[in-house]
């Protein structure tokens, strides 16, 4: 009876083991490698950046086989401006320049495949009356 308790002891073990191995190689991976994504420059939390990324990737394999740039942006710019309030801007493109001012947490500048992606909030202040 103890020798088969051993043996259980030691399967149980080897099965925790295994769980643990594959939970750090999940950890591991780089979950851009699967969106094809590559950020360029970033000042935006985690959580928006996958958002941004998961967007513009469902968008680019929704679209037929020509870019359209203004349809990506727009489909970006509605998506962050319903979730996370007015005034983000976006720029798609393959080859483009920029310089920019924007709120602190919300610049992205990435790419999927060849396409580039700028996308950052900028302040909303109401004009004052005189």
């Amino acid at each position: 009876m103890e020798g088969s308790a051993e043996e259980e002891l030691e399967r149980r073990s080897k099965f925790l083991s295994s769980l643990i191995q594959k939970k750090k190689a999940i950890e591991q991976e780089d979950p851009h490698d699967y969106l094809n994504v590559r950020v360029r420059a970033s000042d935006m939390p985690l959580a928006l950046q996958n958002r941004a990324f998961r967007c513009a990737r469902d968008h680019l394999d929704s679209m037929p086989s020509k870019l359209d740039s203004k349809r990506l942006a727009l489909a970006l710019k509605k998506e962050f401006d319903s979730s996370y309030g007015p005034a983000w801007h976006c720029i798609v493109g393959t080859s483009f320049g920029s310089y920019v001012t924007h709120s602190i947490g919300g610049f992205l500048y990435f790419s999927v495949d060849k396409v580039y992606i700028l996308l950052f909030k900028t302040a909303v202040e109401p004009l004052e009356q005189s």
